[in-house]
C-alpha cells in the first residue's frame, strides 16, 4: 500500500494538471472549465489509485484474482458520456467537440497521475496546452481560407447552365451544397449555389470572368460572417 504522502502527491498533481487545461477552456468561456476539468482529473486519479491498491487485501485471498485496470478501462468510457454533454448542436455546425476532448484527455492525465507516471502526465500536459492554445490560431487561419459562400447567378434564357456555372467556377460536388434554378416570368434564369469548403478569393475572381460572359445579367457572391451574422454581398456586373 502507498503512503498518504504519495495519495496526497497524486491527487494535488492531477488537480494542478486539471486545472492548466481547465484554465484555457475557461478563456474560451466554456461551460465545462475549470473546476469540471479538474474534478475529471481528480476523480480519475482516485479510481486509479483504488483501482491498483484498493483491493490488495482481496488478492491475497486464495482463488482470488482482480485485474487492477477494469476501472481504469471503465473511467475511459464513462468520462465519454461526459465529454458529450459539452457538445452542441447549432445549426449545421456542431460545437464543443474540442472540450469534449479535453475533458476525456484529462482524465486520462489523472489516471496516470494516479498510477504514479508523473513524467507521463506533466508531458502529455504540456502537449495538450500545445495543442489547444497553441494550435488554435493556425486552425483559424486556415478556416478563414475555407468559408461557406453563395453564388447569385440572374442569365438571359439559355445564355447559361447550371453545369456551365459549375464547371466556370471550377467547384467538386462535395463543395456544392445545394443548387436552385428558377424561371422568371419574363424567362431570364436565375440560379443560386450553395457552396461549402471554398476559398472566397478564387471564387470571387471566376464570378468576375462569369459576369462578362455574353447574356449574364448580374452575379453576385455572398458569405456570411460566423462571429457577426452579417452578410457580406460583393457584385460582379
Amino acid at each position: 500500500m502507498i503512503s498518504n504522502g504519495d495519495v496526497l502527491l497524486r491527487l494535488l498533481t492531477a488537480a494542478a494538471l486539471g486545472s492548466l487545461i481547465g484554465l484555457e477552456r475557461e478563456r474560451l468561456l466554456w461551460n465545462a472549465g475549470i473546476r469540471t476539468h479538474m474534478l475529471v482529473c481528480v476523480g480519475a486519479c482516485l479510481f486509479a489509485i483504488v483501482s491498483a491498491y484498493g483491493f490488495q487485501n482481496a488478492t491475497r485471498m486464495e482463488h482470488v484474482v482482480l485485474d487492477p485496470s477494469r476501472i481504469a478501462a471503465q473511467v475511459v468510457s464513462g468520462v465519454g458520456f461526459l465529454g458529450a454533454g459539452a457538445i452542441l448542436l447549432k445549426g449545421n455546425a456542431v460545437r464543443g467537440l474540442t472540450t469534449a476532448a479535453s475533458i476525456w484527455a484529462v482524465a486520462a492525465l489523472g489516471l496516470a497521475a494516479g498510477g504514479g507516471l508523473y513524467f507521463a502526465a506533466a508531458t502529455a500536459t504540456a502537449i495538450i496546452l500545445v495543442i489547444l492554445a497553441g494550435i488554435k490560431p493556425l486552425e483559424e487561419i486556415y478556416r478563414t481560407r475555407l468559408q461557406a459562400l453563395v453564388v447569385r447567378v440572374r442569365a438571359e434564357p439559355g445564355a447559361v447552365s447550371t453545369a456551365d456555372v459549375k464547371n466556370l467556377l471550377r467547384v467538386r460536388g462535395g463543395q456544392i451544397k445545394r443548387v436552385i434554378e428558377t424561371i422568371g416570368p419574363d424567362g431570364e434564369v436565375d440560379l443560386v449555389l450553395q457552396l461549402v469548403r471554398v476559398a472566397p478569393r478564387a471564387i470571387q475572381d471566376r464570378v468576375a470572368r462569369l459576369a462578362t460572359r455574353s447574356g449574364i445579367r448580374s452575379a453576385v457572391v455572398e458569405r456570411q460572417d460566423a462571429k457577426s451574422g452579417r452578410t457580406a454581398v460583393s457584385r460582379a456586373d
